[in-house]
C-alpha cells in the first residue's frame, strides 16, 4: 500500500464531477476515482466522454459518464436522474467544475454571450447544487466543491463576464 492510499480513501463513496473530460475536470476525476471514489462525469462531446471513460476503465477506475450540456436545464435534470439512479439516491461530492469563455473587449460582449456565460458558469452550478441536495443530504457526507478562477478577484483581460461567473464561491 503506497503512502498516499494510507492516507487518504474515498473507497464507497460517490461523485459528480461535470465537465469531466478536459483539463482540471479530468484531473479531478483521476484523483478522485484513485482513491477509490465511484464517479460520474459529463460532458457535451460524446465523443471525448467515450474516450476518456474507455481510459479509465483501462485504469480500473469506477467512472461513468453522461452527455449533458450545462447551459439546458432538463438536461441538469436528467443529469442528476441519472446519477441518483447509479448511486441509489446518495452522492457525497458534487464537483462544479464546467465552465467556458469567450475572451474579447468588454463593448464586444453581446447579450447572447452574457447569456451564455452566465448559464454555463454561473447558473448551471447553482441549479445543480439545488438538484444534488436530497442526494447530498441522504448521503449523511455530501460536499460540494466549485471551481473558480483568479479571473474573479483581479483583473485579467480575458473577458470580464467570465470573471463575474468566476468569484469566490
Amino acid at each position: 500500500m503506497s503512502s498516499r492510499e494510507k492516507r487518504w480513501s474515498l473507497e464507497g463513496l460517490t461523485a459528480l464531477v461535470t465537465g469531466g473530460t478536459k483539463g482540471i475536470g479530468y484531473a479531478i476525476v483521476e484523483e478522485l476515482a484513485g482513491l477509490g471514489a465511484t464517479i460520474h462525469t459529463c460532458a457535451r462531446n460524446e465523443v471525448d466522454l467515450n474516450d476518456c471513460l474507455s481510459q479509465w476503465g483501462k485504469k480500473g477506475f469506477k467512472v461513468t459518464g453522461s452527455v449533458c450540456d450545462v447551459v439546458s436545464k432538463t438536461q441538469r435534470e436528467e443529469l442528476i436522474n441519472k446519477v441518483s439512479s447509479l448511486f441509489d439516491g446518495k452522492l457525497n461530492i458534487l464537483i462544479n467544475n464546467v465552465g467556458t469563455n469567450i475572451p474579447k473587449p468588454t463593448t464586444e460582449y453581446t447579450a447572447e454571450d452574457y447569456t451564455f456565460l452566465m448559464s454555463t458558469n454561473l447558473e448551471s452550478a447553482y441549479h445543480l447544487c439545488q438538484l444534488a441536495h436530497p442526494l447530498l443530504k441522504a448521503s449523511g457526507a455530501g460536499n460540494i466543491v466549485f471551481l473558480s478562477s483568479v479571473a474573479g478577484v483581479v483583473s485579467l483581460e480575458i473577458g470580464t463576464i467570465y470573471s463575474a461567473t468566476k468569484k469566490e464561491q
